[in-house]
C-alpha cells in the first residue's frame, strides 16, 4: 500500500515532458554579501595572523570570513592587483588580498582611479576564503625546486572590500 502511495505520489508531483510542456528552467544566481552584511550574519572577523594561521591549519582548503587588515603594500602585479597587510609580502604573517581585473574596474568607480592611494594606508574589511598558495622560485623559466607560502584572499567583486576607518 505505502509503495503505491509513493508511486502516485510522484507520479503527481512531475507534471509529464513533452514539447508542450517542457521541464522549468532553473536559474541560480550567486549573491554576494557586503564585510558589514556577513558580520551580522555571525560570519567571523579575522585579523591577518588569525587567518593566516586558520588557513595553513586548513589546507589545502582554507577558511571563510570577514579578513579585517590595515593595507601596507599595494600592488599590481600582471593582471591582478595586491594589498598587503605587511610591507614584505614575503612575511610569513602577510595576508594578501588578491584583487582581479573586473573587481579593480569596480573599485576604480567607486573609490577613485587610483587604488594604491585610495586604499594604502588604511584599514578595510573583505569578505572571502583565505587560502594558502605555493609560490616557487624560478630559475631560467623553471621551477628552482625551492618555494614558500602565501595566504590570498581572491577578491571577484568589489562588493567584497570595504573600508573600515
Amino acid at each position: 500500500m505505502l509503495s503505491i502511495l509513493l508511486a502516485l505520489v510522484s507520479v503527481t508531483a512531475r507534471p509529464p515532458i513533452s514539447a508542450a510542456h517542457p521541464p522549468p528552467v532553473v536559474v541560480v544566481q550567486r549573491v554576494i554579501s557586503t564585510p558589514t552584511v556577513a558580520l551580522l550574519h555571525g560570519i567571523a572577523k579575522l585579523t591577518p595572523q588569525e587567518a593566516v594561521m586558520k588557513a595553513a591549519d586548513a589546507a589545502p582548503h582554507g577558511v571563510y570570513g570577514v579578513f579585517e587588515l590595515a593595507v601596507r603594500r599595494a600592488e599590481l602585479v600582471g593582471t591582478d592587483f595586491f594589498l598587503n597587510s605587511q610591507d614584505d609580502y614575503r612575511d610569513p604573517r602577510n595576508l594578501s588580498v588578491e584583487i582581479g581585473p573586473i573587481a579593480q574596474e569596480a573599485l576604480r568607480n567607486r573609490l577613485g582611479q587610483d587604488l594604491d592611494k585610495a586604499l594604502k594606508g588604511h584599514t578595510i574589511r573583505v569578505l572571502g576564503y583565505a587560502h594558502t598558495v605555493r609560490i616557487d622560485f624560478m630559475s631560467d623559466g623553471k621551477p628552482s625546486g625551492k618555494y614558500y607560502f602565501q595566504t590570498h584572499v581572491p577578491v571577484g567583486s568589489a562588493n567584497q572590500i570595504e573600508l573600515a576607518d
